[in-house]
C-alpha cells in the first residue's frame, strides 16, 4: 500500500498510477517468482489532494467492458486500486456525507489552532483526546506552519528574481516590507 499528500495537482496526474504499478511490478522475484502471475498481491493507492476546487473522492481501478462475446476471462480485476481524495480549501459542514474530508481537512488545516483541532475530534468524532494525540496533532500544526512558511518565502523569492519591488512583493505576500526584506536577505544566507 503507498499513499501519497500533496496540492490539487497530485490527482491530475498519472503519478498515482505509476505508482500502483511499480508495487505490481515490484512484486516478482519477491512475492511471486517465475512465471506465477496468479501469486500477484493487491495494491492499493490512497492520494490526498490539498487545494482543490471542491471535496471529492474517486475510486480508480480495473474494470471489464465486453466488446464481443461475454467470455469469462479469469484474470483478476482488484489488484490496481486508487483512492484519490480531494480537499478543498473550506472545512466541509459536518455531516455524514463529508464525515472523512472534514476529518483530514481539520488535522490538515493550517488556519484552526492546536485546540480548534482537537475540539471538533472530541465533540464530533468521539475520539479520546490524550496527551498522544495533543503531540501529534501539534506536530501537524507545526509541519502545516511550515509548509505555509515555505510557500511564502518561495513566492517571495520569486517575485524578488523576477524584479518586483519590495513593496509590490509585500502587497502580494500581505506582509510590511522590512519583512519581505528579512525573508530575502535569510534566503541569499542560506543560498549563499
Amino acid at each position: 500500500m503507498a499513499g501519497g499528500y500533496g496540492n490539487k495537482k497530485c490527482g491530475q496526474r498519472n503519478r498515482p498510477v505509476f505508482y500502483v504499478s511499480r508495487l505490481v511490478s515490484s512484486q516478482k522475484e519477491r512475492d511471486f517468482v517465475k512465471t506465477n502471475y496468479n501469486d500477484i498481491r493487491r495494491v492499493f493507492s490512497i492520494w490526498v489532494c490539498m487545494g482543490m476546487d471542491e471535496n471529492s473522492m474517486a475510486y480508480v481501478h480495473f474494470v471489464k467492458d465486453d466488446l464481443l462475446g461475454s467470455y469469462l476471462w479469469k484474470g483478476r480485476l482488484d489488484l490496481l486500486n486508487i483512492v484519490l481524495i480531494g480537499i478543498s480549501n473550506e472545512l466541509p459542514e459536518h455531516n455524514e456525507k463529508y464525515e472523512l474530508h472534514r476529518l483530514l481537512s481539520t488535522l490538515l488545516s493550517m488556519e484552526l489552532t492546536v485546540d480548534e483541532k482537537l475540539g471538533i475530534i472530541k465533540t464530533e468524532y468521539h475520539i479520546p483526546v490524550d496527551g498522544e494525540l495533543r503531540k501529534d496533532v501539534s506536530a501537524l500544526c507545526n509541519l502545516s506552519q511550515r509548509i505555509k512558511d515555505n510557500t511564502l518565502v518561495d513566492v517571495t523569492m520569486t517575485m524578488y528574481e523576477n524584479n518586483f519591488t519590495l513593496e509590490q512583493i509585500a502587497v502580494a505576500t500581505k506582509k510590511s516590507v522590512e519583512e519581505v526584506s528579512a525573508i530575502i536577505k535569510k534566503q541569499k544566507l542560506v543560498l549563499a
